[in-house]
């Protein structure tokens, strides 16, 4: 029942070239940094990752990205990324933009063992229709297009049927953690986290905060260690490394 793993990096040792990835986070709030830096270290790459982003400043995927190890990114949102753009853009990096939600909800459906769901959100667009460039040829047309969805009417709206996604693992940062894998996250990085981590068939976690079994109420426990096959312990300094993507203060 002990999960602790006594490092990141034999944390994800196993981790092959070309296996895909679930990966927590939002911007810069709960991305497990510890666990990416440690698979840069390892020279890991093809990798097919899902998460909302890829990564800012420099940080989280983005490290991943710059160095060329990743190939497909399944996410919502590019924003400020300058490279991530320009690899889209030059053919070097496949992509699948999907509506926030449907991310979610497909990460969440994956975890609970549905393979498939019906949603509105996309009907009477490019996601339901197909032709969504997946893959430019680098010379402004499009290699790869995303194909077509099966759409139906249910009580006169129509849906769009959305796969649920499954992984090989799954990457995450949780504020406490005990050995049994039970995770708690703090405020802005309980986001995709416990839903990447429900979609990884081998899940690693990242804790600010390594306690005892029984230390965390049940009551408050975020994800349940059944989701969770390996916990990384911070050090201090790892825990405190947060970073600030946009400072707004007033005089």
């Amino acid at each position: 029942m002990d999960k602790v793993v006594a490092s990141a990096v034999e944390a994800v040792a196993d981790v092959p070239d070309g296996a895909s990835l679930a990966v927590g986070g939002f911007g810069l709030s709960g991305v497990p940094n510890v666990l990416i830096e440690a698979l840069y270290e390892r020279g890991v790459a093809g990798l097919k990752v899902v998460s909302n982003n890829c990564g800012a400043m420099e940080s989280g995927l983005a490290v991943l990205l710059a160095a060329g190890r990743i190939a497909r990114v399944t996410g919502s949102y590019i924003g400020a990324n300058k490279e991530f753009a320009r690899q889209y853009l030059a053919g070097e990096l496949e992509v699948e933009m999907i509506p926030q939600g449907t991310l979610a909800e497909r990460l969440r459906a994956g975890g609970a063992g549905i393979p498939a769901f019906y949603t509105p959100a996309g009907v009477g667009t490019l996601v339901a229709e197909g032709g969504m460039p997946w893959r430019y040829d680098g010379r402004g047309g499009v290699a790869v297009a995303s194909p077509p969805k099966e759409v139906r009417e249910f009580d006169g709206t129509e849906y769009v049927l959305e796969r649920g996604i499954r992984t090989d693992f799954a990457l995450v940062r949780a504020a406490k953690g005990d050995r049994h894998g039970n995770l708690v996250f703090a405020k802005s990085a309980r986001n995709f986290n416990p839903l990447a981590a429900m979609a990884g068939r081998v899940t690693i976690a990242e804790v600010e905060e390594l306690v005892e079994p029984g230390a965390i109420d049940p009551d408050a426990v975020h994800l349940p260690g059944v989701f969770v096959q390996r916990v990384v312990a911070l050090t201090p300094e790892q825990a405190a490394d947060k970073r600030i993507e946009r400072r707004t203060v007033r005089d």
